[in-house]
């Protein structure tokens, strides 16, 4: 099959980062060199490695500009250097910039405590790994995995280094996932026996997946794993309970070749007056985030939906078998005409639905509209009001839980390793069972140690 000139140059974008992912390690930093010292107290080193949006504007910019009294940001890092020169504007930092083949010696130069990676889905690991190796911990943007491979080796690392990982779910944080949350810890519709859950992405969010990276199974996982990975999460964390066996269907039903329409990307497309997934890259807020480097690395962020090397799939339905015997249905559809979820649990004493809104075509002056419905004691309904901020203000919340000192965590939000491994591999064993048409065992997955004590 042809390869268009698009996937080419993301090929060697890529290969690049690839190259620069596999350099030998160095030895361990050791002693406690890695904190600076401000009057009686200390301030914790970060790196961030990864200067896309996500890295820039929601960990490196709040890291130099609001926690500067508990944090410092040492060094940024990226495999684009005019992206890191554009987005040390923008955290507005004086931490110096490295290339991703100096990756080692940002680490020895500015001894961070802890690596902050935000890079493509598919060198979460390679970085953590590297990073514990080299003595610092980690905290990995979700997915912390997207092959099954990798699950292996972040655990066989993280135990031998003793280091910590810490994977940033953001979905925790949002004030419908913590009232799910509470009412189903409460014990009020007693034990949960099935949950359903429906994700519907629409025509402007679930496009964009496909017009970048994430469209491309070997950089993302797939969308069971980068997109999915947060409802998994979700629903691990609600049921306080991790996956056992996994059955899946998925299909590329709507992007990808099920279209006339193609283009290298949006700007040199003869179509552009026709097709409507067009996309115009210079009104796009952080264009220049993109723009500057894209020689340097042939990354273009306004790749056509239509390209015939699209693998990713957008219709998906997944069954999962939890070990306290919960059967969980799971489903999520890119090309809707709006945006939310439909999430309901159906327990000994009665049935949770949650319809949480994102965009609609209609108005909607509530964030999320919840029902409780008791077996023979009737029913009641409630709204949760809107919130501001990044992700309705978990990513803010999510922040300040993990930066700020002192912060309880009275629902057990901050997820470690396994939480980020757990939701990883029900998107990894969903890919594998689409595949093989065969239900996969997560057991079979990684092979997890008798004690998570480290």
């Amino acid at each position: 099959m042809k390869k268009s000139n698009n996937i080419i140059d993301r090929r060697k974008f890529i290969e690049k980062t690839s190259r620069a992912a596999v350099t030998p390690l160095i030895a361990p930093l050791m002693g406690s060199a890695a904190t600076i010292k401000v009057g009686e107290t200390q301030k914790k080193k970060y790196a961030l490695v990864g200067t896309g949006v996500r890295g820039t504007y929601a960990w490196g910019k709040p890291i130099a500009q609001e926690y500067g009294d508990h944090l410092e940001m040492v060094a940024l890092c990226d495999i684009n250097m005019s992206r890191l020169v554009y987005a040390k504007k923008v955290i507005d930092t004086k931490a110096p910039i490295y290339h991703s083949s100096e990756f080692e010696k940002m680490i020895s130069q500015t001894q961070p405590d802890t690596v902050v990676i935000t890079t493509t889905d598919c060198f979460h690991a390679t970085y953590a790994s590297k990073a514990m190796e080299l003595g610092c911990d980690v905290l990995s943007e979700k997915p912390l995995v997207t092959e099954a491979q990798q699950g292996q080796e972040i655990v066989d690392m993280e135990k031998r280094t003793g280091k910590k990982i810490t994977t940033t779910f953001n979905a925790r944080f949002g004030n419908s996932t913590e009232e799910i949350k509470r009412i189903i810890s409460s014990g009020e519709l007693g034990r949960v026996i099935s949950a359903e859950y429906q994700e519907y992405l629409d025509v402007d969010h679930g496009a964009s997946y496909f017009r970048r990276w994430h469209g491309k199974k070997r950089y993302s996982g797939s969308l069971l794993v980068h997109k999915a990975s947060h409802h998994f999460d979700q629903m691990n964390w609600w049921l306080d309970s991790e996956p056992d066996t996994v059955n899946a269907f998925g299909k590329v039903a709507f992007y990808g070749k099920n279209h006339s329409f193609r283009a290298r990307n949006c700007r040199t497309c003869q179509f552009k007056e026709q097709c409507d997934f067009y996309w115009d890259i210079n009104k796009y807020e952080s264009k220049d985030l993109y723009l500057e480097g894209e020689n340097e690395d042939g990354y273009l962020r306004d790749g056509c939906v239509w390209d015939n090397d699209i693998d990713t799939y957008d219709t998906m339905t997944v069954e999962v078998k939890y070990a306290n015997e919960v059967l969980l249905s799971y489903s999520l559809n890119a090309y809707m005409p709006y945006e939310g979820q439909m999430i309901a649990f159906n327990c000994e004493q009665g049935r949770l639905e949650v319809r949480n809104y994102h965009r609609q075509p209609w108005e909607v002056d509530v964030a999320a509209d919840f029902r409780i419905t008791k077996s023979f004691k009737g029913t009641k309904a409630w709204s949760i009001p809107k919130s501001t901020g990044e992700h309705g203000g978990a990513d803010k919340k999510l922040r300040d839980k993990l930066f700020l000192p002192n912060q309880p965590d009275t629902l057990n939000q901050v997820a470690g390793s396994r939480a980020g491994l757990m939701s990883s591999l029900i998107g990894i064993a969903a890919v594998q069972s689409i595949e093989t048409n065969q239900k996969v065992k997560i057991s079979d997955l990684v092979n997890f140690p008798l004690s998570w004590g480290w």
